[in-house]
């Protein structure tokens, strides 16, 4: 039977770039692709976390006001983060903020621009900003940084220029502002699930099994989740869907346990199916490529 929007659970996720827990769902995002399919949409509103660092203020964590001390805090808040939700993070060398750039709505305005452009890859350029400013400590408000992951997902650097500084992009942020204002999405992540005419918002965090638990209600049991046998050939393939994946993602997609996620890794290794990459204090796993690879998306030969 053809999916239609009828029969389509919509989560929109109200997020801004460098907010860490929404970093730390994307495990829970991906899970909720691989186990509902074409059944479940994900796409995402910008919401903009910290419109100046320089009069914002998170009284819990201690973030905010003078640049130098926020970067600190937020390393330390991100780290401690990463202790609850598995996302690698890169602490040291995290200098995000400064006088010259306070903000994270470039990000915010980068990924409306990218959208402009392609939705697919738009999402893949909001993964690249999320992994560079969680785990590389990328300065990803930067128009420089932010052209190089443009290029990285194959998107039109031109046009995502274009788009970007004409105030295209910002007036299209601004709507996402309005939206979010609408619906008083205060802290991030928040979630609208909705089924149909059904909606409801899930603030923060989520596990998956809360998740799984809304969808069924919202849709009275009409959707349902399809297990995906946690065998090599499936891990691979998932491995290859996302391009880049942290260990955790692959736990939590395929209920592996440590020892399985870490026999299953050892054994792909082995057979030069995945390449490792150290990130922060974790690490990303990616496709094998050819010694001689070129993809065609991107225009980029690579040779390992």
């Amino acid at each position: 039977m053809t999916t239609t929007m009828n029969n389509v659970v919509e989560i929109i996720e109200f997020t801004d770039p460098v907010c860490t827990w929404c970093w730390g769902s994307e495990p829970v995002l991906r899970k909720l692709e691989s186990r509902f399919g074409e059944q479940v949409k994900i796409s995402f509103i910008m919401a903009g976390l910290v419109k100046d660092i320089t009069s914002f203020y998170d009284s819990y964590n201690d973030i905010g006001g003078d640049p130098v001390r926020s970067n600190r805090n937020i390393a330390k808040h991100w780290l401690d983060a990463s202790e609850r939700h598995g996302m690698p993070v890169q602490s040291e060398g995290f200098r995000l903020f400064s006088k010259e750039f306070p903000s994270t709505y470039p990000q915010n305005i980068a990924y409306k621009a990218a959208q402009i452009q392609d939705q697919v890859l738009a999402n893949r350029f909001l993964r690249r900003i999320r992994e560079a400013s969680a785990a590389e400590a990328k300065l990803t408000n930067t128009t420089e940084v932010l052209v190089e992951l443009v290029a990285e997902v194959g998107l039109d650097v031109a046009r995502f220029l274009e788009d970007f500084t004409s105030g295209t992009a910002r007036k299209a942020f601004e709507a996402d502002l309005a939206l979010t204002a609408r619906y008083k999405a205060h802290g991030y992540p928040t979630f609208l699930v909705r089924f149909g005419e059904k909606e409801t918002l899930l603030r923060g965090y989520k596990r998956y099994e809360e998740f799984k638990a809304v969808i069924d209600y919202l849709s009275n049991g009409t959707i349902n989740e399809r297990l995906v046998p946690p065998g090599e050939e499936s891990i691979i393939q998932f491995i290859r869907t996302y391009g880049s994946v942290a260990p955790i993602e692959i736990k939590m997609a395929f209920d592996l346990s440590d020892a399985e996620l870490n026999s299953t890794v050892d054994s792909l290794l082995k057979q030069k199916l995945i390449t490792r990459r150290a990130a922060g204090n974790g690490y990303f796993i990616s496709p094998a490529i050819s010694s001689m690879a070129c993809d065609n998306a991107t225009g980029i030969c690579t040779t390992v």
